[in-house]
C-alpha cells in the first residue's frame, strides 16, 4: 500500500479490545468556563439533574467558585425579586469577600447607590420610553444620507 497503515486489522482490533477492557476509568473532559459561567447565570430550576450534578462538582473543587456562585445567585434574587433594601448587605458581604470581580460591581453599583435602590425596589420603569427611543434611533440609522428632515420626521410620527 502507498498510503494508510501498514499494518492487519486484528492489530487494530487488539488495540482497542485492550483499551475497552483497561482499568483506566474514562474521565470526562472538564467543562470550559463559558459552560460553567452559564450554568451559574441560570436559574436552578432550569438545569438538568446531570448539569446540576456537574456544577456541583465543580463547585466543590473550587472554593472560590463556590462563593462567586453563591454572591452571583443572590444578586439575582435581589433582582428577580425586587428587593433593593437587600441591596446594601450584599454590597458589604461582597467587599469582605477576596473575589475581584465582584468588588467591581460593587464599586459600580456604589456610584450610583440610590438610583440602583429606587430601581431594584420602586415599580415604576422607563421601558416604555426606552422601547420608542430604540425605535426612532433605528428609523434614523434606516433613512441616514437619504432624505432631509421631513420624510424621517413623517416615518417617526407615523410609524
Amino acid at each position: 500500500m502507498p498510503l494508510g497503515y501498514k499494518s492487519s486489522y486484528q492489530r487494530v482490533r487488539a488495540y482497542f479490545r485492550a483499551k475497552r477492557l483497561s482499568a483506566d476509568p474514562v474521565i470526562a473532559p472538564p467543562p470550559s468556563p463559558r459552560t460553567v459561567a452559564g450554568w451559574i447565570l441560570r436559574h436552578p430550576d432550569s438545569l438538568t439533574e446531570a448539569e446540576r450534578l456537574r456544577l456541583k462538582a465543580v463547585l466543590v473543587r473550587c472554593p472560590e467558585l463556590d462563593a462567586l456562585a453563591g454572591r452571583v445567585r443572590s444578586f439575582a434574587e435581589i433582582l428577580t425579586e425586587r428587593q433593593g433594601q437587600r441591596l446594601p448587605e450584599w454590597l458589604d458581604a461582597v467587599r469582605s469577600d477576596n473575589l475581584p470581580g465582584l468588588h467591581t460591581l460593587a464599586a459600580g453599583i456604589d456610584r450610583d447607590r440610590d438610583a440602583v435602590i429606587a430601581g431594584l425596589t420602586l415599580p415604576w420603569n422607563s421601558g416604555v420610553v426606552e422601547g420608542h427611543v430604540n425605535r426612532i434611533k433605528m428609523l434614523k440609522r434606516q433613512m441616514f444620507g437619504r432624505a432631509g428632515f421631513q420624510l424621517p420626521r413623517k416615518r417617526v410620527l407615523l410609524a
